[in-house]
C-alpha cells in the first residue's frame, strides 16, 4: 500500500507546502499536481465543488504522485467519510472549537476500534494502490487528521480541545476567521500585535501536543516567514488565486499603470 508522504514529512519534522483548490476543474487539478507541491487540498466548505467532482480530482491528484486532501464542509461523520471513501489521503475539519468536536472528527477517520469510520468503498484503494482488504487494514496509519483552529476561545483552550484525543497531525490556523473572532464589540480588527501573540500561542501550543502547526498564507513571501517561525504545514494561496495574480502581472507588465 502506498504510503502517505505528507504523514511522511511532518513525522521527520519537514515542513509540506501545498495550496487550495477551489475553483472544481479537474484540468487545473491535473497541472498543479505536477507543478511541485507537497499536497493539494479540494476545499469542499468554501466552493461549489461537489462530492462526485472531488472525488475525480482527489485520484488525479494521487496519480501525479502528489498528496490528495479535502476539506469537509463542516465536522460531520458523513463529510468526512465521503471524502475519505473518495480517495483523499487525509481531511481538514474547519472550525473545531470544543474538545468533543474534536473527538468526533477524530473518530470518524478511524475504522473500529480506534474509531467509528464505516467500511465501505473502494475508491480510496485505488489511490493508495492497494486493494480494499489491504486498505482496510492499513489506512488508519496513512489518513492525515488536520483540525482547523480559527477561533479564540480553541486558541485559549488548546490543550484540552486537540490533545483531549490522539490522532491529530496538524493543526491549522484559518487567519481569517481567528482574526474575526479577535474583533472587540465595535467589529474593529486585532492589532496585529494581538494576531501574532494568538499565533505563537498556536504554535506553542503545538510544541507542546507534539502536533505540527499550519497556517494559510497568501504570498510566498509570507509562506516564507511562516516557515522560519516554525509552521510547518503551510497553505499558499489557492488556485482562484494563482491564477488570478498570474493574469494581473501579465497585464500589469504588458501596461504598466493599468
Amino acid at each position: 500500500m502506498k504510503r502517505n508522504r505528507l504523514k511522511q514529512l511532518l513525522a521527520q519534522g519537514k515542513p509540506a507546502v501545498g495550496t487550495w483548490l477551489t475553483l472544481g476543474s479537474i484540468p487545473a487539478a491535473r497541472h498543479l499536481a505536477r507543478s511541485g507541491f507537497d499536497w493539494l487540498c479540494v476545499d469542499c466548505e468554501h466552493s461549489s465543488v461537489t462530492v462526485e467532482t472531488a472525488t475525480v480530482m482527489l485520484g488525479a491528484i494521487a496519480d501525479a504522485g502528489c498528496v490528495p486532501l479535502a476539506r469537509v464542509p463542516s465536522n460531520r461523520h458523513d463529510h468526512i467519510k465521503r471524502m475519505l471513501d473518495g480517495g483523499a489521503f487525509g481531511v481538514v475539519v474547519p472550525m473545531v472549537n470544543h474538545a468533543e468536536e474534536s473527538k468526533h472528527a477524530i473518530d470518524a477517520c478511524f475504522y473500529p476500534p480506534r474509531g467509528n469510520r464505516s467500511v465501505g468503498g473502494g475508491m480510496h484503494a485505488l489511490n493508495f494502490q492497494t486493494t480494499p482488504a489491504s486498505y482496510f487494514a492499513n489506512a488508519d496509519e496513512e489518513i492525515a487528521v488536520i483540525l482547523q483552529c480559527e477561533h479564540i476561545d480553541a486558541v485559549r483552550n488548546f490543550d484540552a480541545v486537540y490533545g483531549a484525543s490522539p490522532g491529530v497531525d496538524v493543526v491549522f490556523v484559518g487567519p481569517n476567521d481567528l482574526a474575526a473572532s479577535l474583533r472587540n464589540p465595535q467589529g474593529i480588527p486585532p492589532s496585529s500585535t494581538a494576531f501574532d501573540e494568538a499565533l505563537a500561542e498556536v504554535r506553542a501550543g503545538c510544541t507542546r501536543l507534539g502536533i505540527a502547526p499550519g497556517i494559510h498564507t497568501f504570498s510566498a513571501e509570507e509562506a516564507k516567514r511562516r516557515l522560519a517561525e516554525g509552521w510547518r504545514f503551510v497553505a499558499v494561496g489557492s488556485d482562484a488565486q494563482l491564477l488570478t495574480d498570474g493574469a494581473a502581472d501579465l497585464i500589469f507588465g504588458l501596461a504598466p499603470g493599468r
